[in-house]
């Protein structure tokens, strides 16, 4: 798996985070800035669309919304909702290489699609955690 995870954190330029927050408290919006630091990240959340990040980042109502490349999706969504995050990702999306779900998110099916379109899937991680782990 780290093999994996050092390949997608290594070859990603560009992440879709679904289930920002533009509460700072909040994880996704943390491991957002982490993020930004190192890549381009675009949040998505319809309840902020419009709103610019402190990074400079517009906030998208959706992925259909995002127009260029997406490397990573990054799903700070519950389980039951990551499935259709994939299959949006799977539809809208250009240039998609892999699906991120966050810390306790698991959805087997979702995944297997994402593997049957050839993304690569990691599940029930956090790569605010892995880069440092993996010293990237």
């Amino acid at each position: 798996m780290d093999e994996l995870i050092t390949r997608i954190l290594t070859e990603t330029r560009v992440i879709a985070l679904v289930g920002w927050s533009p509460k700072p408290d909040r994880p996704s919006h943390r491991v957002a800035a982490f993020l930004s630091s190192r890549y381009r990240v675009i949040p998505v959340n319809p309840g902020a669309a419009g709103q610019v990040t402190s990074w400079g980042e517009t906030v998208r109502a959706r992925l259909s919304d995002i127009e260029v490349p997406v490397d990573m999706v990054d799903i700070f969504r519950n389980s039951e909702d990551a499935g259709q995050v994939v299959d949006e990702a799977l539809s809208h999306l250009t240039g998609r290489r892999a699906i991120w779900m966050q810390l306790g998110v698991v959805n087997e099916p979702a995944a297997a699609r994402a593997g049957a379109a050839g993304l690569e899937v990691v599940m029930d991680r956090c790569p605010a955690i892995e880069i440092p782990r993996l010293g990237l």
